[in-house]
Formats: structure tokens, C-alpha cells, sequence
């Protein structure tokens, strides 16, 4: 079966690539399915699944767990779906898996980080005066990165450095306290989160039910016939 995620936003919303540009937003997804689910090999998806699957690039978290599924930065004006080839477990072959309910979760993430895996902050970030005091300076340097230096009131001083893309909101002279904003906010990107509930059923339960859909079904054309059987017999006794 297919799992979706739908990532719907205004295309006309743009974000601050890592050299300062505007560009077009990014998305990507997780899906955490339940024990023993995985993303459907190759073999066992159609060509259109294949097709989305080269071309997004759907991996397992990790070997331990391939029951959680990453994919992404894709991008978003080419992306408002993300579609999840999933093989169901047979738990006939599994004694851990079990036929009922499960949980499906989903994250869906659409936007640049805020931070870097090093932990520093990225050109999507609010930057902050680390220190109480003055703008003494506001300095171009190389690629648009601003640096802006604060003199304390104890005569300390520190730059700031500012990547480009992110509003200075200050100038020289202002005064700042100390954690105060000194940019505006460039994320326009966002996060959202959701589960869904799917059932794994037996394949016997299944053929079983529609044998009992056939029965009654069956009886209730035969009560049918009979009905109009008996409402002939009374109509011809009438008559006679």
C-alpha cells in the first residue's frame, strides 16, 4: 500500500538560501510505521512507484530500524506530496507481528533548519546581541555576512557576525540588551505532525466475511422469491 503525505503551502513564500538568495521553499518527511513494516522493494512496487521512489529517494533510518522511512530536502514546488511505496509484514512468517490495529506517525517539515548539525545557527535564524550595550559598529564583510560590534558598559567588546539574508534591525548608536533580537525572523518555513490507523487483516478473516456477505445475500433473494412465490399461490386461490 501507499502511505501520502501531503505538504500543501503558498508557492509564493520564499526562503534565504545559505548565500543570502531567495529561493524556493524545501520539504521533507519521516514516516515511523509500525513494527515489521518497510519500505516495499523494488520487485514489489509498480513503475510509477519505482519512478517517484529513484527520483525522491526514500531511505530507512537506519538498518535496526527500516520501519522508519526519510526522505528529503526535495523540492517543494516540484513536491506537495511525498508518496511511501509500504510492505505490509505477514505475520504468518512473523510470529512478532500480529494481525489488528496499528499506528502510523508522520512528521512533515517544509523549510531550511535553523541550525546546523554543528549546532551553529544557520541564515534561517533570529540572531541575538550576546551582550548588553551600544552598537558601536556595523562592518560588510565578505559574501554580505554583517558584523556588528556592541561595546558593553564595561568597555568589553563583541561582534556579532550576521549571515546574509537575515534584516538587521538595528543601527549604529542603539542600544541593546542583553539576548535583545538584532534581526528579524527569516523562517517561513514550519513543522506539522500526525498518526493514522490502519488495520492489518487476515486474509482468511477477509475471505471468510465475504462468505457470509454471499449468504445473506443469498438468503435474502431466496426470502425474496419465496415471498413472491407464496403471493402468487394466494393471488391464483383467490381467482379460483
Amino acid at each position: 500500500f501507499e502511505a501520502i503525505v501531503k505538504l500543501p503551502y503558498d508557492h509564493a513564500i520564499q526562503q534565504y538560501a545559505s548565500d543570502g538568495s531567495k529561493v524556493g521553499l524545501n520539504v521533507g518527511a519521516v514516516v515511523v510505521l509500525p513494527e515489521g513494516f518497510k519500505l516495499a522493494p523494488e520487485e514489489r512496487m509498480t513503475d510509477e512507484q519505482k519512478e517517484l521512489v529513484s527520483e525522491m529517494y526514500i531511505a530507512p533510518y537506519s538498518d535496526a530500524k527500516p520501519n522508519i522511512l526519510v526522505v528529503g530536502p526535495l523540492s517543494g514546488d516540484d513536491y506537495e506530496e511525498l508518496v511511501f511505496p509500504v510492505l505490509a509484514p505477514d505475520p504468518a512468517q512473523d510470529s512478532s507481528v500480529h494481525f489488528g490495529k496499528n499506528l502510523i506517525y508522520v512528521g512533515g517539515n517544509r523549510g531550511r533548519g535553523q541550525v546546523y548539525p554543528t549546532g551553529a545557527k544557520s541564515n534561517n535564524a533570529v540572531y541575538n546581541a550576546s551582550i548588553a550595550g551600544t552598537i558601536s559598529a556595523i562592518t560588510p564583510g565578505e559574501e554580505g555576512v554583517l558584523s556588528v560590534t556592541i561595546k558593553g558598559e564595561d568597555g568589553k567588546t563583541v561582534n556579532e557576525e550576521i549571515p546574509a539574508g537575515p534584516v538587521l534591525l538595528v543601527a549604529v548608536g542603539d542600544e541593546v540588551t542583553a539576548g535583545e533580537a538584532i534581526t528579524d525572523n527569516p523562517n517561513v518555513g514550519g513543522f506539522g505532525q500526525a498518526d493514522a490507523e490502519i488495520t492489518l487483516q487476515s486474509p482468511n478473516r477477509v475471505a471468510g466475511l465475504l462468505a457470509f456477505f454471499a449468504i445473506v445475500t443469498m438468503a435474502q433473494i431466496m426470502l425474496v422469491l419465496k415471498k413472491k412465490q407464496v403471493e402468487r399461490v394466494q393471488a391464483a386461490e383467490m381467482n379460483f
